[in-house]
């Protein structure tokens, strides 16, 4: 299968799931190129951007886990490179 670079927006509402969180980015640190949070404290949420690389159902299945955790959402995009 084709690998992809992509990139996910995650937004923590709830931050009793930050180590669910942590724990199935770590699952798929393989796919992780780069990574930064950003805390934005006057509106109470935070936000972190991964940057990927992997097949479809790699980052599929990384923001798919991270989907279901409740307080979290998970926004990517995939593009294809030579």
């Amino acid at each position: 299968m084709e690998k992809r670079i992509g990139a996910a927006i995650i937004l923590i509402e709830n931050k009793d799931h930050i180590d669910g969180m942590n724990t199935i980015l770590s699952m798929h640190s393989t796919l992780i190129v780069a990574r930064q949070g950003v805390p934005l404290r006057d509106k109470g949420i935070s936000v972190i951007t991964v940057i990927l690389e992997g097949t479809t159902d790699q980052i599929s299945s990384l923001t798919g886990k991270l989907g279901r955790l409740e307080g979290v959402q998970v926004k990517s995009v995939l593009t294809k490179y030579v």
